[in-house]
């Protein structure tokens, strides 16, 4: 071998080591770039990560991103969401366009035909070409479109969900590009290995956009029933509706504060966007256990259960009738007999006595019924209803009320007994049960936790568990303040008033001196006054 031949041949082993190694050096960034697009979930990140990642893979100065996407006549359609430009880096956001899928544009035809489109010169295109360029956008921004490549991306149904379309390569990324001139500087064609290149990069984007709107469909499957789940609730007891809703609204606004703080007791506190929307759904479905509670207990006006209310009335109405009769029998026997009118006015007289006591016992029960707090006066009133007796019309005597119902209108405050009340606190439990079945994905790990607590007290005073401070998340402890607020603030309820502002949060004062509230948090709420929103804003606007 000649030594010119041995000269040839050792330029040719080392053009195609670097070759070799350009090609090692593309695999392992397409690699890279394919596992971190499979990775990302927030779909306004990928679709930015995938035309950055095109454009530097080919150092393309310019592109823009296009999605095939069905329309309310369920025509589909090509919207453009994307622009970059490295020559004009202050390149207005355009708002996003949406254009007829046809052929008529260069992104239309390669997503109609799922072909490439490779351009030496956007401004000479083929006279037989069925598409166009737009040079609108060159001549307002003052910039020189020319090397152009569009490529469709196809998922792996054979289905083009998009266009990528990269403009003018360069010889280095330093390249500016605003004329004829400095394009024929630094522009270059998009050669062969452009578009393999870019073809390999559109099919992971492809299948990563696929993913995401599928990760998409099936948070917004969830985010349905979750409000569909809120609005079972409300159905089951209309007067607490909105309550999940507005405290939802609190508790994310609550850690929204906390992420914007800079100094204080939460300036290293910081909610990630998997963290809030895991709260977001933890105070959604904080009460849903509800929906395991007896519907007499959960939606209980009164304090007597409505079956013994209406024996109670229907009782009270007989003993009138009885008393009535009696004295009509006894009166007209006394006519017969030929009794004076002295005698008459008498048994009249004992009539309008004993049917104003009954009709002063019936309005104790009455008073007694209504879920407020009981006077020692009425109680003692309730037990001499109680010792009470009538004869029936079988002569056998009777009691006023029974001792189930001296029980209920017995109840000292509100309108559920001990056993009531601890059937309305085991919505609790229900609600975390039913929430640990569910097979949450990693991001929302922990919302039964979340909300199994949002009841308990710092102090151990709370249910179901008596945790204390160091066993509550903070969530928790945010959505216990927004839980009692909405509690104390809501429209009014059969059993209570709707409290003003202010004797609202002086509860929630008191409650921290007692030790069951966080001191910061409540602070930070009133401080903030975040509870406004909640209470000017119709809590239908927050299903939107």
């Amino acid at each position: 071998m000649t030594a010119t031949s041995e000269a040839v041949h050792d330029d040719r082993v080392e053009e195609l080591e670097r070759e070799l190694l350009t090609l090692r050096h593309e695999r392992q960034e397409l690699n890279r770039i394919g596992m971190a697009l499979m990775s990302e979930r927030d779909p306004e990140r990928l679709l930015s990560m995938i035309l950055t990642q095109a454009r530097r893979l080919t150092i393309s100065d310019a592109g823009s991103l296009y999605l095939v996407e069905e329309a309310e006549d369920g025509a589909n359609r090509l919207h453009f969401l994307r622009a970059q430009c490295d020559s004009l880096p202050d390149l207005p956001q355009t708002p996003d366009m949406v254009f007829p899928l046809d052929d008529s544009s260069i992104a239309g035809y390669v997503a109609v035909y799922g072909i490439p489109i490779v351009l030496e010169d956007a401004y000479e295109i083929p006279e037989h070409a069925p598409y166009t360029f737009n040079r609108s956008f060159d001549e307002k921004m003052g910039y020189r479109a020319k090397s152009m490549l569009a490529v469709p991306m196809t998922d792996h149904r054979g289905k083009v969900v998009g266009v990528l379309q990269l403009i003018n390569r360069k010889r280095t990324s330093q390249g500016v590009i605003r004329d004829d001139a400095s394009s024929d500087e630094h522009v270059l064609p998009y050669g062969e290995r452009a578009l393999e290149l870019v073809q390999s990069l559109a099919g992971q984007a492809a299948v990563s956009i696929e993913n995401g709107q599928l990760h998409q469909s099936i948070a917004n499957l969830f985010e349905g029933f979750i409000k569909a789940a809120v609005t079972a609730i409300d159905q089951r007891d209309p007067t607490t509706s909105g309550h999940s809703l507005r405290v939802t609204e609190l508790t994310c606004d609550m850690a929204e504060l906390m992420n914007q703080a800079t100094d204080g007791p939460f300036k290293d506190v910081h909610f990630s966007d998997e963290e809030m929307r895991r709260l977001r759904y933890a105070g959604l479905l904080h009460d849903f256990g509800k929906v395991g509670v007896r519907e007499e207990v959960l939606v209980k006006m009164n304090k007597l259960p409505p079956v013994l209310e209406a024996q109670v009335e229907a009782r009270f109405e007989i003993i009138r009738r009885i008393i009535e009769v009696r004295h009509h029998c006894r009166r007209a026997d006394l006519i017969l007999d030929g009794a004076p009118k002295e005698k008459l006015a008498a048994i009249e007289s004992e009539l309008a006595e004993e049917l104003e006591r009954v009709d002063g016992y019936l309005g104790a029960i009455r008073e007694a019924n209504v879920p407020r707090v009981l006077a020692e006066e009425a109680a003692g009133i309730l037990r001499e209803i109680a010792a009470a007796t009538y004869s029936d019309a079988n002569g056998d005597q009777k009691s006023f009320i029974t001792e189930d119902e001296l029980h209920f209108l017995s109840i000292r405050r509100g309108s559920l007994d001990s056993d009531e009340r601890a059937q309305i606190e085991s919505h609790v439990s229900h609600s975390y049960d039913f929430l640990l079945n569910i097979p949450w994905t990693e991001d929302l790990q922990g919302i039964a936790n979340i909300v199994r607590g949002h009841h308990e007290k710092l102090n151990g005073k709370g249910y179901p568990d008596g945790r204390t401070a160091d066993q509550l998340p903070l969530e928790t402890k945010i959505m216990t303040v927004a839980d009692i607020f909405d509690a104390l603030t809501a429209s009014d309820r059969p059993y209570k008033k709707a409290l003003p502002v202010d004797r609202a949060l002086a509860i929630l004062d008191e409650e921290v001196d007692q030790g069951g509230l966080d001191a910061d948090i409540v602070e930070l709420f009133k401080r903030s006054e975040v509870y406004r929103k909640v209470l000017e804003t119709d809590w239908h606007e927050f299903l939107e």
